[in-house]
């Protein structure tokens, strides 16, 4: 007997239950969405404008407020592709759209934070006051860089776990691998905003920066892994 016909069908993971959970919870919302004639598109520009809004209330220190609107930003993005399948409005159009305003939304967000450590410093800069007072509670000036600097890196590393599926999968390689995907980078930006300013916040940033910059070469990795063995040129590098 072949290993592929020994092979038994995998358990469903937790990611797996959470989503049918929260499919289930959301399924009325749904069908009273379907009924009103919007369509999966429609949800995922009002996700759009909610991260932008909540990317806004991060840059203004307002981060409470930003993980209440990111919340309602992850519930339109799981509502779009729900919607797309109950209605059977499924298209290659609608995925790309989708995956595109996600990575602005993703941008977006974290962006807000680096703005606003970007802003304190600058503010620090023209008021020596500010400097004074940040010093007796321990804050460096470099330390408002630092944290500026791992938002920025959390958007390439949020980018590169996109990209290296999106080219695997232009390749024709399934590459649904790697620990920290979009969800779970979803629910950190949301416990970081609650948490408001303080350690949370650049931990958070450096959790992201460490995970996704992992999930990425977890991505090359598997990638590497199905193809050494089919492409004899496996070495040779495309621009």
């Amino acid at each position: 007997m072949s290993a592929d016909a020994m092979t038994k069908e995998k358990a469903p993971g937790y990611k797996d239950r959470l989503k049918d959970f929260a499919h289930g919870v959301l399924d009325p919302l749904v069908s009273g969405i379907a009924a009103v004639g919007l369509r999966p598109n429609h949800l995922t520009v009002l996700g759009l404008v909610f991260s932008l809004g909540a990317g806004l209330a991060f840059s203004m220190g307002r981060f409470r407020t930003g993980a209440v609107i990111t919340c309602l930003a992850g519930v339109c993005d799981i509502l779009d592709g729900q919607l797309a399948r109950k209605t059977n409005t499924i298209t290659r159009f609608g995925a790309f759209f989708d995956s595109a305003l996600d990575r602005i939304a993703d941008a977006a967000l974290l962006l807000g934070f680096a703005f606003f450590y970007l802003f304190n410093l600058v503010d620090m800069a023209v008021n020596p006051q500010r400097v004074l007072l940040n010093l007796q509670n321990g804050l460096e000036p470099q330390t408002w860089a630092i944290i500026s600097v791992l938002a920025m890196l959390a958007v390439v590393g949020c980018f590169m776990v996109s990209y290296t599926r999106a080219r695997a999968e232009g390749l024709g390689l399934d590459c649904k691998v790697g620990w920290f995907e979009r969800p779970e980078r979803i629910v950190l930006i949301i416990i970081m905003g609650f948490a408001g300013l303080g350690p949370v916040i650049p931990a958070g940033l450096l959790i992201l920066v460490a995970l996704t910059f992992t999930t990425a070469f977890q991505r090359m990795a598997h990638v590497y892994r199905l193809t050494r063995h089919r492409d004899p040129d496996s070495d040779n590098t495309e621009a």
